[in-house]
């Protein structure tokens, strides 16, 4: 009955697992560049053993969906979203970090962020002079209006850093971000930005919805067989007794 019992019990965690990957997706629906997740799983014996029987299910680290999602304008001068491949590029504690998420913010010491982290320009983290007004190019390159110099010519001052790092190579971060595995990738000159707009989640609500529905129905069928590896075991245990 363990048999039984094992490859259940298995099969409901992976289960409950792959819920918690969907409910996050369904969260972020409307989250600004996000990417959802997708569950792994494989099949793995209980043990090393030639004559082993006993499959389980085990999960792998969830994969990442890089599909885009729909870009819808906002005419907010600090709203960017990549056009075709590409990502934006940060600074964290732990390196490099990629990100479609182009809803800008500066600080008051001028220090540009998004996903509240610094954005990375041609010498590092950027940091903005005081401006009256700020614009930025399909070719990342920021340009501002000076506060109080008198002139109104826009004048440019650093530029955003563009990266499309290998598909094969990103994983998300525990903050949503895209990491590396090449810890640092060059620019890429051919990626273009569209200000004035937003990227949105490419999570498909009803997908998310189905596949959500779909894993319920496994699981509940992992509970009955639980439940019946139970039962069995308590009627040959009922056999011993009265025998």
């Amino acid at each position: 009955m363990d048999r039984l019992l094992y490859t259940a019990l298995s099969g409901a965690n992976v289960a409950q697992q792959q819920q918690q990957i969907h409910a996050n997706n369904l969260a972020n629906v409307n989250t600004e560049g996000f990417r959802a997740d997708f569950a792994l799983a494989q099949q793995q014996a209980l043990s090393q053993r030639e004559n082993e029987t006993r499959i389980l299910s085990a999960e792998q680290p969830s994969g990442v969906d890089l599909t885009t999602g729909a870009i819808q304008a906002t005419g907010r001068n600090l709203d960017v979203a990549i056009q075709g491949h590409g990502y934006l590029t940060l600074v964290t504690p732990k390196g490099e970090a990629y990100t479609r998420d182009g809803q800008l913010m500066v600080d008051q010491q001028g220090q540009m962020f998004a996903h509240g982290y610094p954005v990375t320009g041609d010498n590092g983290p950027i940091v903005l002079p005081p401006f009256s007004s700020v614009s930025i190019g399909a070719d990342g390159i920021i340009s501002i209006v000076p506060q109080e110099s008198g002139n109104t010519t826009p004048i440019e001052v650093d530029r955003i850093k563009l990266a499309s790092p290998a598909a094969a190579s990103l994983s998300k971060n525990e903050q949503g971000l895209l990491v590396s595995s090449n810890r640092t990738n060059p620019v890429d000159e051919t990626i273009s930005l569209a200000s004035g707009h937003l990227e949105g989640s490419n999570v498909s609500a009803i997908g998310e919805m189905l596949a959500s529905m779909a894993i319920n129905r496994q699981f509940e069928a992992q509970i009955k067989m639980m439940k019946t590896a139970d039962d069995l075991a308590s009627a040959g245990n009922q056999l011993l007794r009265n025998s």
